[in-house]
């Protein structure tokens, strides 16, 4: 990894006697985009205000390029930020919208108009510039608001939900354009979100809080398929738990038998008689007719008693093991009904221990 952008080091804020933050600690790297992620109230939009100088620590330090900025005023912080209302002045054309921040930065004109055609053209609206916000899509007025963020030449670009407000089809788009105007730009990004698509889809890092805290930090890959609690684990998706007792061991993979007695393969080192509580993904299970489980998957039997089919994919309820799994996969046939006898198929990398 590159130097580091940012450091947040033992960062708390208080609101009375409420901790919003306590005791962050968190490193970004130079050119990093980074995701906060978490349910509302978790803090995420309050380490986000105080990177950006709108909040102060109530204790800690926060460092940008290794230069303490918790004392320096946010406008002169050279930050370019984006929330989740966009804030763009409605009276204003989209040029002198973007070139606002501009112009208390003493830079010439003949410098604003070509940076603001630059921010245009880096966002994929050229010829936008005499036009109003309100004759603008929410996709279009979203692209003026990062214009306008990127137009100074920021340090660091910093978004609160910027995507929440838009329907989903176009939410997905302006993933792919803001993931791809970062990189692009190389400049460092912290981005707030409550959408586990959007910051697995986006991210390098993503930092997973709860209750003022990081609970885990990892790229997207590591916070969803080895989470370190419970808490991380459940906040992805649909999750089943189970609880078994460990019957046989060979070459880092245990037999468990589940409560009703069928007998399950899970990736595990622990001993013979050890009670397991397992977690497993929605989507880490496969289910179809008997006799069609997949290849060194472990096959548990159960009955179909519900499904729900929503277009690409299809979320079934299965009775198996003595309890209701849920399952999520993409329709590749006819639907299977209710009341069908089938097979899941489940890998034994696929479940998740908890302690």
């Amino acid at each position: 990894m590159a130097g580091a952008a940012i450091e947040i080091k033992g960062v708390e804020k208080k609101f009375g006697e409420v901790a919003a933050v306590a005791g962050l600690d968190l490193t970004v790297g130079e050119g990093d985009f980074v995701a906060l992620l978490g349910p509302s109230g978790c803090g995420k939009t309050t380490t986000l205000r105080m990177i950006a100088g709108l909040e102060h620590p109530t204790a800690g330090d926060i460092l940008v390029k290794g230069r303490r900025v918790n004392d320096v005023p946010v406008h002169k912080r050279n930050f370019g930020m984006v929330f989740q209302n966009l804030a763009l002045f409605p009276h204003k054309t989209v040029f002198d919208n973007i070139a606002f921040g501009l112009k208390y930065r003493n830079v010439a004109k003949a410098d604003v108009v070509r940076r603001v055609k630059t921010a245009l053209d880096v966002v994929r609206l050229p010829r936008m510039e005499e036009r109003l916000p309100a004759q603008l899509s929410g996709g279009q007025q979203q692209r003026v608001a990062v214009a306008r963020a990127i137009v100074i030449e920021p340090d660091l670009l910093l978004f609160d939900e910027p995507l929440s407000a838009l329907d989903a089809g176009l939410r997905e788009e302006m993933r792919f354009e803001l993931k791809r105007i970062q990189r692009n730009l190389g400049i460092t990004t912290v981005f707030v979100t409550h959408d586990q698509a959007e910051a697995l889809s986006m991210a390098d890092k993503v930092v997973v809080m709860q209750n003022g805290k990081m609970e885990q930090e990892g790229t997207p890959d590591e916070v969803y398929s080895r989470p370190t609690s419970e808490f991380v684990a459940r906040f992805f998706g649909q999750v089943n738990e189970l609880t078994g007792k460990v019957v046989g061991r060979r070459d880092g993979i245990v037999d468990v038998v589940l409560g009703d007695g069928a007998t399950v393969q899970v990736a595990h080192e622990g001993p013979v008689g050890d009670t397991l509580r397992l977690l497993l993904r929605s989507e880490r299970v496969r289910v179809g007719k008997p006799g069609t489980a997949e290849p060194g998957a472990s096959i548990v039997k159960g009955v179909v008693t519900s499904s729900d089919y929503l277009g690409l994919m299809v979320r079934y309820v299965v009775n198996a093991a003595g309890i209701e799994l849920a399952v999520m996969q993409p329709k590749l046939g006819p639907l299977l009904a209710t009341g069908e006898q089938v097979d899941l198929s489940i890998q034994p990398s696929a479940w998740m221990l908890l302690g």
